[in-house]
């Protein structure tokens, strides 16, 4: 074998207890799990692992890294942490399938999430999904990235390509392009279709709409994760339409970064959990994810009301621009809360400014938005490239939700920004060390099957997400005395603790608590199927 791993603690996965056992690894698998009074493993190499937890890689399931995994080959965000999976593509925007005019349009769209990708090697050279996964495999000078990473169609990009930015029904050709956009995804990869229904174009589209792409996501076995249309006033219908949706479509669904914000739903989290208990009693496949903490974070410009934005980022700097249109996103944002901020009327001292794209307005950075005034000169001046916190949860709701059964981890992760949130550096160290070991808010055992064998089910990876012979050896090793997420508002980007080892297929990304120069990361495509046509 080429490693053994000798007297760890082995918490596999599947919420069972923690048993001491030496596990051996061969070939970027796991060859054998052998508990005490067997015969000994022999190995070219052997790891003393006594005092510490073995488990397979977390999966992010909420990951903002679609350019991030490109641009910096170490990617210690996610690697220190024990991620050894993301999924991205999602809230429907990312980077392909698309055309130039609609690569355009997502970069300025979205340049406040992930950079416009100016310093992405080579550039983004490719428009279809298969494309993008052929780009992570291959990665920095043919050897991979950091991390592996899983792909949703997001159906925002597939709508400004078929249909372009405008706020209006999409035709029924329009409708059929956009279902063959998403089959093209599926069948070269992609896991599933997210979307964005408080960003802009997706949030454009009618139930019609979204139920048709649902049925093509059910047709190739996949999943559908929507942003839903509020996490504020009007969540518990916002909810309510996905599932049914979800349901109509013969489609599973996994509601990302579930949660309920703002002061109107302060401890309404058991009204959406009875709603998910109900439809699970009645057959549906949903899960969810969540972060650990109760600030949100976006675009400063997501918070604008949807029909400010039709035409595209160039229409909306230009109603900025103009007084009269400016007053009336301000009466919007301030007055009847837009559909951008959850339908609740902003409180501009929850927003905090986390990132810019223009240096010159560095100096905002940790500032709180004083006022719309304010608001309106920061994004004309970064052209839309402003990120913000928003300060809008309820530490009640995140708790109630993490310990559902179909929970699973997800950061959200922004990682562009001077001072961005700290689930990007910290989501599950946190989960590990804050709400299991210091306020018992979970197991250990079931905690780490929610980070790990949960979200491997959701993406149907039969070799995933459990300590087990024969399954891949995505692995993670921790102190649980002393795991902790290092990264806070503060200081959002420190590196976490007690996380000694992570390997990848096998091979160590994180050795003594460095990063290596291993890039063992590939892309993880949705494992072949007959389509199941309705």
């Amino acid at each position: 074998m080429d490693l053994v791993i000798r007297g760890a603690t082995v918490v596999d996965g599947s919420g069972s207890p923690g048993y001491r056992a030496d596990v051996g690894l061969d070939g970027g698998r796991i060859a054998a799990v052998r508990r005490p009074g067997g015969r000994p493993l022999g190995g070219r190499r052997a790891l003393d692992a006594h005092g510490l937890v073995l488990c397979p890689g977390f999966v992010d399931m909420h990951a903002h890294s679609d350019l991030a995994l490109l641009s910096d080959p170490a990617h210690e965000a996610k690697a220190a942490q024990g991620v050894t999976l993301e999924v991205l593509g999602q809230d429907g925007l990312s980077y392909a399938p698309v055309d130039d005019a609609t690569l355009a349009g997502v970069r300025a769209a979205v340049a406040g999430w992930n950079g416009d990708g100016g310093d992405v090697p080579g550039g983004l050279d490719w428009r279809t999904v298969g494309e993008y996964l052929d780009r992570l495999d291959h990665g920095f000078d043919g050897e991979g990235v950091a991390v592996n990473a899983a792909y949703l169609v997001p159906q925002g990009t597939v709508r400004a390509y078929a249909v372009g930015w405008e706020d209006r029904p999409a035709t029924d050709a329009e409708v059929l392009r956009m279902r063959r956009l998403v089959a093209e995804g599926l069948e070269q990869g992609a896991v599933g279709m997210s979307s964005g229904l408080t960003y802009t174009p997706g949030m454009y589209a009618d139930g019609r709409e979204l139920a048709a792409l649902c049925r093509v996501v059910a047709e190739y076995g996949g999943y559908w994760c929507p942003h839903h249309r509020s996490y504020g006033a009007g969540a518990l219908d916002a909810y309510r339409e996905v599932l049914g949706l979800a349901r109509a479509a013969g489609c599973a669904l996994h509601l990302a970064h579930a949660t309920l914000n703002f002061p109107g739903n302060a401890g309404r989290a058991p009204e959406l959990l009875a709603l998910l208990d109900a439809a699970l009693a009645d057959g549906a496949d949903v899960s969810l994810d969540t972060y650990p903490y109760t600030a949100g974070s976006t675009t400063l410009a997501a918070l604008l009301p949807g029909w400010a934005h039709a035409g595209g980022p160039d229409a909306l700097l230009a109603r900025l621009r103009d007084g009269a249109a400016a007053e009336r996103i301000r009466h919007a944002v301030e007055v009847t809360g837009s559909d951008g901020c959850h339908g609740v009327p902003v409180d501009w001292s929850t927003v905090e400014v986390a990132g810019v794209s223009d240096p010159a307005l560095a100096r905002f950075v940790g500032s709180r938005v004083p006022d719309w005034p304010a608001a309106r000169r920061l994004l004309l001046a970064d052209r839309l490239g402003t990120t913000v916190l928003q300060h809008v949860g309820h530490e009640e709701n995140v708790r109630a939700i993490m310990r559902h059964r179909v929970h699973t981890g997800g950061s959200d992760g922004i990682l562009r920004g001077a001072k961005p949130h700290p689930r990007a550096y910290g989501t599950f160290p946190h989960y590990l060390g804050h709400y299991v070991r210091e306020l018992g808010v979970l197991p250990l055992e079931e905690a780490v099957a929610h980070l790990t064998s949960r979200p491997a089910a959701r993406l149907r990876l039969p070799d995933r997400g459990l300590v087990r012979e024969g399954y891949r050896a995505d692995l993670v090793l921790f102190d649980p005395a002393t795991v902790a997420a290092g990264a806070t508002y503060a200081q959002p980007r420190a590196l976490p603790t007690g996380v000694p080892y992570v390997l990848i297929d096998g091979r160590f990304v994180v050795r003594d608590g460095r990063r290596t120069d291993v890039l063992a990361g590939r892309a993880v495509r949705r494992a072949p199927a007959s389509r199941c046509r309705r």
